[in-house]
């Protein structure tokens, strides 16, 4: 009998996943979001398919910096004060792994979700409208001087041991490399073969339409249950109705939290807020994706215009933007482009899934039948189409030949 799975989320992962499973099954497969695909973070991101951001936050000597980080109003780091209470259990776990052993496993289990991904997105959209959408390219990360980028000396090495190896240019030959940056950036530390997506938005957009080509059905619904027979998923609770199926995957992001408190786990997840502007119809910026060391934001030109997109602020799901952070990031930007002309801004908010180790949730929930694909943090983009691909593979019972052990969805319980 043909199975019937229902994925919850049309993000990049759900989308992803839906393709792959009925590019290797004949499972009827429909997305459920309470949003159309690629309405969410998918479409607020960067944009980067940032093969090297393998690093993680956490990284050692960050608990002893993280006070002075919140004070300082130069720094990409934001909270809202009334917020921090409920934020602390999550907090003193997420820090508990700024070790350089946890570090290290976290790097190694990033690099197995991203370290391929321009390959996994042009195997993704291949032969299909989406493609037009992927753009190869350098990926440059601006510093000040020399003794700021050697103040990332632990990241680097990281990143090379993961074979990521940067060509440095300082001086006038940054500025030949990359004309429209400011002269107060002295060294520009360029990674070969990446890639962007010059619309995230429209690029998942265009792969759920072709996961509609291929048989699949996508559905608008408020998603708040499983039902479970003897242990096993049998349908999805909706505001439209039940979903009846035999497997389910949960790719909702930081929303995934109070679906998977239904299967009785509590995961320590929190939103780390993230934000955009677009400047829209941008003239001086940046000709490749440039993440600015100084402002931990990336600078990409995107077909509407350049997206300068980053920030950390803590304050949950409730809350609407802050000024703060959207100030900073027109400030910086300004200040980094300094010939930068646009028409207009677009200001954007969404929340990033932030486990506390870092690591996306990608499995089985025990033996329910549910399988879960959330969790990307920082490397949602990057990384949904390994995420979905390996997914895909779990759920239709195919080898999926990569040890995924570190992405458990039971390391909670």
């Amino acid at each position: 009998m043909q199975k019937s799975i229902v994925i919850a989320g049309a993000g990049i992962v759900g989308v992803s996943t839906g393709i792959w499973l009925r590019r290797i099954s004949d499972a009827d497969v429909t997305i459920i979001d309470r949003l159309p695909p690629g309405e969410g973070t998918s479409h607020g991101n960067a944009g980067v398919l940032a093969s090297c951001s393998i690093a993680p936050v956490t990284a050692p000597g960050l608990i002893p910096k993280a006070p002075r980080m919140l004070l300082n109003p130069n720094f990409p780091l934001f909270m809202r004060l009334g917020y921090f209470p409920k934020l602390v259990p999550w907090l003193l776990k997420y820090l508990s792994n700024a070790n350089d052993s946890d570090t290290r496993r976290i790097a190694k289990g990033l690099t197995t979700i991203v370290g391929d991904s321009v390959d996994q997105h042009k195997a993704l959209a291949a032969d299909t409208d989406a493609r037009q959408w992927v753009q190869d390219s350098n990926y440059s990360f601006a510093y000040a001087n020399r003794a700021a980028f050697e103040a990332d000396a632990y990241t680097w090495a990281l990143r090379r041991e993961a074979g990521f190896e940067p060509e440095i240019r300082e001086g006038e030959t940054a500025h030949v490399f990359e004309p429209s940056l400011s002269p107060d950036v002295g060294l520009l530390a360029t990674m070969k073969d990446h890639g962007y997506i010059r619309d995230p938005g429209g690029y998942v957009k265009a792969l759920a339409k072709e996961f509609e080509k291929l048989g699949g059905k996508v559905r608008q619904a408020e998603i708040n249950d499983f039902d479970l027979t003897d242990g096993k998923v049998t349908a999805v609770q909706t505001d439209q109705g039940p979903y009846l199926c035999d497997q389910a995957i949960l790719a909702t992001g930081v929303w995934s939290k109070p679906l998977m408190q239904k299967l009785g786990l509590t995961i320590p997840i929190e939103a780390e807020r993230g934000y955009h502007i677009v400047f829209r119809d941008a003239e001086g910026g940046p000709s490749h994706p440039v993440m600015i060391a100084s402002g931990k934001f990336v600078a990409t030109p995107m077909t509407a215009g350049l997206r300068c997109a980053g920030i950390v602020e803590f304050g949950g799901l409730a809350a609407g933007p802050s000024q703060q952070p959207l100030d900073f990031l027109r400030r910086h930007a300004k200040a980094n482009f300094p010939n930068l002309t646009y028409s207009e801004e677009v200001e954007w908010l969404g929340h990033r899934p932030a486990p506390s180790d870092s690591l996306p949730l990608i499995g089985q929930v025990g033996e329910t039948g549910v399988f879960t694909a959330f969790g990307h943090h920082h490397i949602g983009l990057t990384g949904g189409p390994k995420t979905g691909r390996i997914t895909a593979g779990l759920v239709a019972e195919q080898p999926v030949n990569t040890d995924i052990s570190a992405f458990n969805p039971m390391r909670f319980s």
